[in-house]
């Protein structure tokens, strides 16, 4: 029973923020769309945050979204799964990082009213944003060629936290 109300509430989730507040911020805002494909990322150098990305991509079986690759990139960095609790961690570290937004608060919100086996993980999550530099304001595409490990250095250097995907 826990793992068919654990697999519902990440389908919910997943609807509610791809199919319905993605698309419609996207109109809102009109973000840059990415300014590479699948492709050009796979001859990236290895080890550069452009080829982790499309091996990520790869390795989950998702495809290149133009308009919410700088959302994938972040999972990359943070190493956040891209399951229901990996997502609401990742807008925990967000939230936690001082990025307040729409999409943020409302999965953070979610999260905490239908997971509450994982608020240890969310605080977790949440306190580590607090801790790193801020990096809301990063040039998301113009790093595309940076080492991921540096940057994960960056992220992490006031904190204890430890990369599992290296």
């Amino acid at each position: 029973m826990y793992k068919f109300i654990s697999k519902l509430r990440s389908e919910l989730l997943v609807f509610l923020t791809h199919h319905m507040a993605l698309p419609f911020l996207r109109v809102l805002r009109r973000p840059p769309a990415f300014p590479y494909d699948g492709r050009t990322l796979s001859f990236m150098q290895k080890g550069s945050l452009g080829n982790d990305l499309y091996a990520f991509l790869k390795n989950k079986d998702l495809h290149l979204l133009p308009y919410y690759a700088k959302h994938d990139i972040k999972h990359v960095l943070l190493e956040y799964d891209t399951t229901g609790e990996g997502e609401v961690c990742l807008q925990c570290f967000m939230l936690g990082n001082r990025h307040i937004s729409f999409p943020v608060a409302a999965t953070v919100i979610y999260g905490l009213l239908t997971m509450p086996e994982h608020w240890s993980k969310f605080k977790e999550a949440y306190k580590r944003g607090r801790s790193a530099p801020e990096i809301r304001n990063w040039k998301w595409f113009d790093i595309i060629t940076e080492e991921t490990a540096v940057l994960k250095k960056i992220i992490n250097q006031n904190n204890n936290y430890e990369t599992n995907m290296d």
